[in-house]
Formats: structure tokens, C-alpha cells, sequence
């Protein structure tokens, strides 16, 4: 990702967005996570990251699911909303008022007991960075959930926390923004960015590096 000339400045070179990591990175990138207090999976597909989600999630738990174009491609939004396996968090928001229970609602959308979502840039020193319009998901990511579930397509590893958010701002945010648009005739913005560096509480969040592309 870096190429370094003898007696020249540093020369970063960038590997296209949406080009899935080689085997050195993703192992890089895998152990520094793992050292960082995040436990790491590792798939060859989407079907096999589906399955591992609904076989960590105990029937009957507490679950929210995050926006995230990954989940809605696996399925994994209708099995969360749908299946009646699992106490469905945005189904209860659904049936509630803002106008009138706003503050409850974002009680219960801060800290569910599970929180299944995924990431928009990972770096190879194990920094994770997720962006959002609102910051409605970001505590349930940093703090409140007391389990969280990340499915990311190996896309997403880049060399650096620079690159990293050169990947959120010049790829992420774009076609994001043009993805809202489409669906709501509104664009959409980075107003909070949260990065995670480590994590205190063991087994509290769960990266599965997909080797396939899903997501932006």
C-alpha cells in the first residue's frame, strides 16, 4: 500500500476502494485488532458471515440492527425484523412517536442489548472508523451495547487512520450521498465520525472480515 524510495520521501500508493485485501493485509490487520481487545473473524463469503451472526445472536435477545447497506445484501435485516427470533428494537421505534417519546426512543436506540452493524474503513494497525448523518448508532458502537457484531468486506482494510478517512470523505460519503438521494431525494453528510482504537470490556465487540465485497 506504501512504496518507499531510498533517499526520497514516503510515496503512498492506495489500492482502489472497493478492492478486496490480500492475505498479508487481512492478517495484519487481523492481529493488530485482536490485540486492541477485538475478536476477529475471518469468512470467505457472505453466506458463511450470515450464518455466524444468527449463531451468536441467542434467540429471544434484544437486537438492533444498524443501517448498513451489508446487512440489507446478507438478509440479515429481514432475519433481525422478521423472524420473530429476536426482540426487534427497530421494530419497537417503528410503533412509537417522536413527537411524543422522543427521549425513550433514543434511550432505546443508544443501548441495545445487541447491535449489529458494520464499519466503513479498518486500518492495518487495527483502527476502526464509522461515520454517520445523525450519530444515532455511534453509541451503541462505542459504549452502550453491551455485545456488538461487525460484518466487513476486506474492502474496507486500508494501510493507515489518514487513509482511513480519505476512505470515509472521498469514497464513503459520495456514494452514500448519492444512495440517499435516490431512496429519499435527500443527501447525506459525515456530521460525526467515531474511531475505535481499543477495547476494555472482553468479547464486547465482534469484527467478521468478509472476503467479498459488501458495503460501501
Amino acid at each position: 500500500m506504501a512504496l518507499y524510495l531510498p533517499g526520497t520521501v514516503k510515496i503512498k500508493i492506495m489500492k482502489p476502494w472497493d478492492e478486496l485485501a490480500d492475505e498479508t493485509s487481512i492478517k495484519k490487520t487481523v492481529d493488530s485488532l485482536t490485540a486492541a481487545g477485538i475478536d476477529v473473524l475471518v469468512v470467505d463469503n457472505g453466506a458463511a458471515a450470515k450464518a455466524k451472526v444468527l449463531e451468536m445472536l441467542p434467540k429471544g435477545a434484544e437486537v438492533m440492527n444498524m443501517s448498513s447497506v451489508t446487512l440489507e445484501t446478507l438478509g440479515l435485516v429481514k432475519e433481525i425484523n422478521e423472524s420473530g427470533n429476536y426482540d426487534s428494537v427497530k421494530n419497537k421505534l417503528k410503533q412509537m412517536d417522536r413527537k411524543t417519546q422522543g427521549v425513550v426512543m433514543q434511550k432505546l436506540g443508544a443501548a441495545p442489548e445487541w447491535a449489529v452493524g458494520s464499519v466503513h474503513a479498518v486500518s492495518l494497525d487495527g483502527h476502526i472508523l464509522i461515520a454517520s448523518n445523525t450519530g444515532s448508532q455511534l453509541s451503541a458502537n462505542a459504549y452502550s451495547s453491551a455485545h456488538v457484531i461487525w460484518v466487513v468486506g476486506t474492502q474496507k482494510i486500508v494501510a493507515d487512520l489518514e487513509e482511513a478517512r480519505t476512505r470515509v470523505y472521498e469514497y464513503c460519503l459520495p456514494t452514500e450521498d448519492k444512495h440517499m438521494r435516490e431512496l429519499y431525494g435527500t443527501g447525506s453528510n459525515v456530521s460525526k465520525l467515531l474511531q475505535i482504537s481499543r477495547e476494555k470490556v472482553p468479547h464486547r465487540l465482534t469484527l467478521i472480515f468478509v472476503k467479498e465485497k459488501l458495503g460501501v
